[in-house]
Formats: structure tokens, sequence, C-alpha cells
């Protein structure tokens, strides 16, 4: 007798339920757990890089109909999380460049809707949430996109390598070209 080896879903590492979610005929249990798993921070990393709550939700929902159709390609030579993360950032970033042109055509600058929202920003530090946005759209969305899973999200220069298919030496080139991009035109302000 063959002793097979059942552990409960809830106790499977990422890259155990992906093994099973991609010999998964539909969205079964492993699946669906994965996705329970990385709801919320899938939804995080799109929020943070399209900067919008629908098109976060949007961009979200996009990221898990990718991972369900490609979710027999995983094949472990990195974390789950650094690929369902790039897979998030990919999605995004395209996003972001057609809501950019989007936006161009409809004329709705990026701060109008922080603007609208008084209570987002800190009543100590008027405009801190603007400047802010203001500094990190002098960058091109991939840079942002590094820049913000870096330092809002805490990624390390390994993860971020990975899920930007970058070398190490390369991510921490960007990002610091980026940060001193940000400096000489904000200098002090950027707190860098």
């Amino acid at each position: 007798m063959v002793e097979t080896r059942t552990t409960p879903i809830a106790m499977s590492t990422d890259e155990e339920l992906a093994a099973l979610a991609a010999r998964e005929g539909s969205d079964g249990p492993a699946f669906t757990a994965l996705v329970e798993r990385y709801r919320q921070r899938v939804w995080s990393i799109c929020y943070r890089i399209v900067n919008n709550e629908s098109d976060a939700h949007d961009a979200a929902q996009e990221v898990f109909v990718k991972l369900f159709l490609q979710r027999a390609k995983f094949r472990g030579e990195s974390k789950y999380s650094t690929w369902v993360h790039g897979i998030a950032v990919r999605t995004c970033l395209m996003q972001r460049r057609s809501g950019g042109r989007r936006r161009k055509r409809e004329g709705s600058p990026t701060g109008a809707d922080l603007d609208a929202q008084p209570a987002a920003r800190p009543e100590n530090a008027p405009g801190a949430q603007l400047d802010l946005l203001q500094m990190l759209d002098l960058l091109d969305d991939e840079d942002r996109a590094l820049i913000l899973l870096k330092y809002a999200e805490g990624y390390d220069y390994d993860e971020l390598a990975a899920i930007f298919e970058l070398s190490i030496s390369a991510c921490k080139m960007r990002i610091s070209r980026a940060r001193e991009k940000i400096q000489a035109r904000y200098g002090e302000k950027s707190g860098s």
C-alpha cells in the first residue's frame, strides 16, 4: 500500500498549493486558498502602483484571472509570492500606462481626487501627500513601482530583482537614480 501525504490546505506552503492548483481542473480548494492568502497583498501592491481604489480593484481582479490561467506555469524557480507579485506589478504597469493615456484624453489630473478628500492629508502637513505623489510622478512607471515596493512595501533587493527581472546591481542602481532624480528636483523637501 502506498502512503499518500495529505496535508490540510491551511497548513500547506504556497508552493505546495501552487503545485496542487496546477493539477486542479478548475478553481478548486488549492487555488481558492492561494487567492485568499494573496488577496490583500495583491490589492495593496495594485493600489500603490495605480494610485486609485477603483483601478486597484480592477487590476487585482485581472491579476487573479492571470494567476488562474497561468497556474500551471509556476516552475518553482522563485518563491510563489515573488511570482505572484511579479504578475501583479506587470499587470499594474500595463494598466497604468493605458490609464495614463485615458487620463490625458479625459483631462483629469491624478492629484485632483486627493484635493477633493481633505481627510486624506495629515492636518499638520497640508499638501504633504500631494508632494509625495508629485515627487513620484517625476519617475517613469517602472521606477515609480520600484520605489514604492522598496520603501512603502518593504521588499528587499533580491525580491525586487526577481519581480522586475533585473540583476540585483541593476535594481540598486535604478532605485538610487530614481532617488537622485527626486532629490535633484525637490532637494531637502524629499527627505532623502
